[in-house]
C-alpha cells in the first residue's frame, strides 16, 4: 500500500477552521485503517502544540531566507495512531488563535510567508532532505496554503505523485507580485502559465497546474467549478485540466456523529428506536428558551454567518417564516452585520427564534438530534457535512440544489417518495420566495407522519462514512502515479496550463 504524507494547514482537534480541519483530521486515519502508511504534516501553531501532547523533535532543516533553522516535531494525531509532524518556527507559528487571521479578523499579513515555509518543509520531506528515513509515494495537499507544493515538486527529477484537494475555490492565496521576489521563487515561476494571476502571485494556481490529480470534494462541485459562475476566474484552467479532475465525497466521523451513542445528547436513538428524538426536542426547545411544544415544527441551521450559506436568503425570508407554525434556532458566527441582523429579528420573534454567536460542538450536535428539520439555502457548497450529519440523525434537510448538497439530499419529489429514496427537500433558485416554498413542502410532508419517517429512515440507512472515501482515495493515488510518469504534463509551459491575465502578456514581479 502507498506511503502518503498529507499536507494541510489545519486537522482537528489539533487546529480547526471548517471542513479541511475535518477533513484532515479524519482522512488518513481511514486511509490507514486500509493498510496505508501515512503522515500528516502541519505547521506547528500555538494551540495545535498545546493540544497534540507528547512531542519530540526528528529533524531540522534549513530554508533558504530563514535565519534559523525549522525543527519537526513528531506526535500522534489524537484518537489516533497516526504520525504528525508539526513544521516548528515560532516566528511564523507560535501565535494564539486563529491560523489565519490575526485579533482584528484580518489575515496575518505574512501568511505567504508562513505558507510558503510549509511548502518548503514538506518539499524537504517528499525528497527525502532531512534526517527522517520514510519517502512518500504521494502527496496530498490541500487548498491554497499548500499550492507551493507541486509547483516546487515538479520542479524535481525524482519526486512522488502530488494530489491536489480543492476544499474552496473562492479561497486562493492572491498576493501582490512583491511577494512572489519576496519569497525568492524561481523566476520561470512568474508567468501566467504558472503562478502568475492577473499581475499577482497565485498560491492554488500551483496546485491547479502542476498536480498530477486534482480532486474537490463532490462529483457536482467538480463540474461547477468548471463554468464561469463557480470558477472564480480558474473555470478556464480548470477545464483544461478536466481530465485529471474528480470529485470525491467528503465523510463524516460516523462513530463521534452517531445518536446512538452521542456524548451530548441526552437522550440517544437509533433509525430501529427513534422514540428519543422528540425528547430531545423538548430538551433543545429549552435549552435555547423557546415554548415546550413537541407538534410544533423546529428548524435548526449550524454553519458560518456569510454570505455563502445563504444567511442573507434566510434573513429575506424571516418575516415569512415567523408567520408559519414553526421554531427556529441559529448557530453561527461570521459577518458583524448578519450576526446583528439576527440578534434584532431574535427581539421580534422571541417565541419563534433563537440565536447563538459563536460555534459550540456540543451543542451542534444537540441541534442536530433536536430539530425535525436542517437549513442550509448555500449560493455554492463544496460539500458540506451538516446535511450528511442531519440525515445521520434522522433531521430533514432543506438545500440548495448545489455542490455536495445535490450529490447527498434525494428531493422529495412524488417518484422518490414512493420508491423509497427520498432523504430531504431541495430547491433550485437562490432566492427567499424559493426558500420559503421550500420549507412550506417540508410543512406540508410533515403532516403525513408515515412518509415522514419513511424519509428519516432512509437519510438514517445512508453510509457517508470515511471508509467510503478512503477507497476512493487510494484508487485515485494510483492514478496519480500514472500520471507522474508523464513528465511533460508538468514542465511550465505546456498548453494546457494558460491562464492568461487581463492584458494576456507576461509581467515581472515589481521588485
Amino acid at each position: 500500500m502507498p506511503k502518503i504524507l498529507f499536507v494541510a494547514s489545519e486537522a482537528h482537534p489539533l487546529i480547526k477552521t471548517g471542513g479541511l480541519g475535518d477533513v484532515a483530521g479524519s482522512l488518513p486515519a481511514a486511509l490507514q485503517s486500509r493498510r496505508a502508511d501515512v503522515r500528516l504534516l502541519l505547521p506547528a501553531y500555538r494551540d495545535a502544540v498545546t493540544r497534540a501532547g507528547k512531542l519530540k523533535t526528528m529533524a531540522t532543516l534549513t530554508v533558504p531566507g530563514l535565519d534559523s533553522p525549522v525543527k519537526i516535531m513528531e506526535g500522534r494525531l489524537p484518537g489516533t495512531s497516526v504520525i504528525t509532524w508539526l513544521a516548528d518556527f515560532p516566528p511564523a507559528y507560535d501565535r494564539p488563535g486563529h491560523p489565519y487571521l490575526d485579533p482584528r479578523g484580518q489575515p496575518w499579513p505574512d501568511n505567504a510567508m508562513r505558507f510558503a515555509l510549509l511548502a518548503h518543509v514538506a518539499t524537504a520531506l517528499a525528497l527525502g532532505r532531512t534526517r527522517i528515513q520514510w519517502r512518500p509515494d504521494v502527496v496530498h495537499c490541500h487548498d491554497w496554503q499548500t499550492g507551493l507544493v507541486p509547483a516546487l515538486l515538479a520542479r524535481e527529477k525524482s519526486r512522488p505523485s502530488t494530489v491536489f484537494t480543492i476544499h474552496n475555490l473562492s479561497y486562493q492565496g492572491l498576493f501582490p507580485p512583491q511577494t512572489f521576489t519576496a519569497l525568492a521563487l524561481a523566476p520561470e515561476l512568474w508567468s501566467p502559465e504558472a503562478l502568475e494571476f492577473h499581475g499577482r502571485l497565485s498560491f492554488i494556481k500551483g496546485g491547479l497546474l502542476f498536480a498530477d490529480q486534482l480532486t474537490t470534494v463532490s462529483p457536482a462541485y467538480a463540474r461547477e467549478i468548471q463554468t464561469p459562475e463557480f470558477g472564480d476566474g480558474l473555470d478556464g484552467l480548470l477545464r483544461r485540466r478536466a481530465a485529471r479532475l474528480s470529485g470525491i465525497l467528503n465523510g463524516i466521523d460516523d462513530s463521534e456523529w452517531d445518536p446512538a451513542r452521542d456524548r451530548f445528547i441526552g437522550k440517544p436513538y437509533s433509525a430501529r428506536q427513534p422514540g428519543n428524538k422528540a425528547a430531545n426536542k423538548l430538551a433543545l426547545q429549552r435549552e435555547f428558551g423557546l415554548p415546550q411544544e413537541t407538534d410544533t415544527p423546529l428548524i435548526g441551521m449550524v454553519g458560518r454567518l456569510v454570505q455563502q450559506k445563504g444567511i442573507d436568503l434566510i434573513l429575506d425570508t424571516l418575516p415569512g417564516l415567523m408567520h408559519r407554525p414553526l421554531q427556529l434556532v441559529v448557530l453561527g458566527s461570521g459577518e458583524t452585520a448578519y450576526e446583528v441582523s439576527l440578534r434584532k429579528q431574535v427581539q421580534r420573534y422571541p417565541h419563534r427564534l433563537a440565536v447563538r454567536i459563536g460555534y459550540d460542538e456540543g451543542l451542534a450536535h444537540r441541534i442536530e438530534a433536536g430539530a425535525d428539520m436542517f437549513l442550509m439555502p448555500s449560493r455554492f457548497e463544496p460539500c458540506g457535512l451538516n446535511q450528511l450529519y442531519s440525515l445521520r440523525y434522522g433531521t430533514i434537510p432543506i438545500v440548495r440544489r448545489v455542490g455536495g448538497l445535490a450529490n447527498t439530499v434525494v428531493n422529495a419529489t412524488d417518484e422518490n417518495i414512493k420508491s423509497g429514496k427520498a432523504t430531504g427537500i431541495v430547491f433550485k433558485d437562490a432566492r427567499a420566495g424559493a426558500l420559503l416554498a421550500a420549507v412550506d413542502r417540508a410543512l406540508a410532508l410533515q403532516k403525513n407522519t408515515r412518509c415522514w419517517k419513511q424519509m428519516m429512515h432512509a437519510g438514517m440507512r445512508q453510509d457517508f462514512s470515511w471508509r467510503r472515501s478512503a477507497a476512493e482515495y487510494l484508487r485515485l493515488y494510483k492514478q496519480a502515479a500514472r500520471a507522474n510518469g508523464q513528465r511533460q504534463d508538468h514542465e511550465p509551459g505546456r498548453k494546457d496550463a494558460h491562464v492568461p491575465g487581463k492584458s494576456g502578456k507576461r509581467t515581472g514581479p515589481k521588485p
